[in-house]
């Protein structure tokens, strides 16, 4: 088989970090060692395709997620209305926690649709940086469970619970968002200081005791989440400027200028990773843990953030991206189009890449209705070409023109041309840089018809017949080339 796969391409294309700007895609990687780990990070390289929910409090008010609450960014985070002294639009903001009452909450719901739209693993954000949780947690009173929740008495109140279940019970793979900073832990911005940034308020070093209260605190509400929310398989940590930090120097693990942070005073945030790390495998064996941005041995692959790389990396990594514009629920929110959906998930798949695609529930907890039929047109496109997408990696060269390439460890490769909105499937698809072994069979997934080819002096052409060119193709044809045994 080795041999019929090196007739497809000499060699795997030559990886390369570009459109490195944020998430430092082009800084060293560190692999993983753990055995558990390398299997479970090859496991989720198959799945492809997953969904990120942002969901909290702040939904009722249609606004981004935790960041209006941040004294910087103001341009963006814009607190309402405008000019509104910033510790009472902060007290009102905390008092949504109050208000959230989301009695049409339907997880099942959610993953059946993701399901449906071939998903295969779901992120859902247990806390963002606001600090309000949406689980039954022990370490605080500020979250959907609390004891001034109006959802406190409802038997679904364990969101995060409701949701990992549901998801597990649709055969997803599921992983918990948790971010390392807690804007309303008194341990992290202590009442006593203003809030500057997104930092810690207070000195460290200074105040060895109250920083470390706030460890205990994180390591408390993670292991909480390892242990009670059945098989958690990714582990995805935020707030990358949380972070062990030399003092006085920019070493490999700091974070680069255009990313996060600029500010010169940066203080050593340890918050003891690998104690964390150790917890929480000690209790998820395999646990893929994402510390995103943090440039280390706990960043098992890097989450390039609404962009996809130009080229393919050299380790594991996922574009997170929005199917909407907002992370978070806004009412009239525009959805992207299905095709840009389905273009951009090959375009990541051929780079070696996975898409997480990130829906915002509402403040009574429903989708809107175009998040889902937007989820069921990708899944009637995903029920013919998925063979050309789960279980796949890159191959050189990884795009060329409006044809996208992947391949099987089997040695099959799939050439998916890229349909524009209401273009038919062209005559002749051409491509360069990949010929097939001699004998090949070439067929087009979702069609019948015999399909012919042959060898250029640079690439291939394939000739579609007329009966494959009138079906009703939408958004990409996966065209498969499979080898024949000699």
């Amino acid at each position: 088989m080795r041999k019929l796969f090196l007739l497809f391409s000499s060699a795997l294309l030559a990886f390369s970090a570009a459109s490195a700007q944020d998430h430092g895609l082009e800084q060293p990687y560190i692999p993983e060692t753990d055995q558990a780990v390398l299997q479970k990070l090859d496991q989720w390289q198959d799945w492809k395709f997953g969904m990120l929910i942002h969901w909290g409090a702040y939904s009722q008010w249609g606004i981004v997620e935790s960041w209006s609450i941040c004294p910087e960014d103001e341009g963006w985070t814009q607190r309402q209305p405008y000019g509104i002294p910033y510790y009472d639009y902060v007290k009102k903001y905390e008092a949504l926690s109050t208000t959230f009452n989301p009695t049409k909450f339907d997880p099942s719901k959610w993953a059946k649709a993701a399901k449906g739209a071939g998903m295969e693993y779901v992120v859902f954000t247990t806390k963002h940086h606001d600090g309000f949780c949406m689980w039954d947690t022990k370490q605080t009173d500020y979250g959907i469970a609390g004891s001034k929740s109006p959802f406190r008495n409802d038997p679904r109140k364990n969101v995060a619970k409701e949701v990992f279940t549901a998801f597990q019970k649709e055969g997803l793979h599921t992983g918990a968002y948790f971010s390392k900073p807690d804007w309303h832990s008194e341990y992290y911005w202590w009442p006593y200081f203003p809030p500057k940034d997104r930092h810690v308020n207070y000195d460290v070093t200074r105040y060895p005791d109250r920083w470390k209260n706030f460890k205990d605190y994180t390591y408390k509400q993670i292991e909480e989440l390892m242990t009670t929310m059945g098989k958690i398989e990714i582990l995805w940590l935020d707030g990358g400027w949380v972070r062990a930090r030399k003092q006085g120097t920019k070493k490999e693990n700091d974070i680069t200028a255009a990313e996060i942070d600029t500010r010169p005073t940066k203080q050593n945030e340890d918050i003891d990773m690998a104690g964390i790390t150790k917890m929480a495998r000690s209790h998820q064996p395999g646990l893929i843990v994402v510390d995103r941005s943090v440039h280390g041995p706990f960043e098992n692959y890097r989450t390039p953030e609404q962009q996809i790389p130009e080229k393919p990396l050299s380790y594991p990594w996922e574009t997170c991206m929005t199917m909407a514009n907002s992370w978070s629920y806004v009412p009239d929110d525009k959805y992207k189009p299905v095709n840009k959906i389905i273009h951009n998930l090959v375009d990541i798949v051929a780079k070696g890449g996975n898409y997480l695609l990130n829906v915002g529930p509402g403040p009574d907890g429903q989708l809107h209705d175009e998040a889902y039929t937007t989820m069921a047109a990708i899944g009637e496109w995903m029920k013919i070409n998925g063979d050309a997408i789960y279980g796949t990696r890159s191959i050189a060269p990884y795009k060329d023109g409006k044809v996208c390439f992947t391949r099987k460890r089997n040695g099959n490769v799939y050439a998916i041309y890229l349909l524009d909105e209401g273009e038919k499937l062209p005559a002749l698809v051409t491509f360069e840089g990949l010929k097939p072994a001699k004998g090949a069979k070439v067929t087009v997934l979702g069609a019948k018809e015999k399909i012919s080819w042959k060898a250029t002096a640079t690439g291939t052409q394939i000739t579609i017949p007329a009966a494959v060119q009138q079906k009703a193709w939408q958004h990409a044809v996966a065209i498969q080339l499979s080898a024949v045994a000699s």
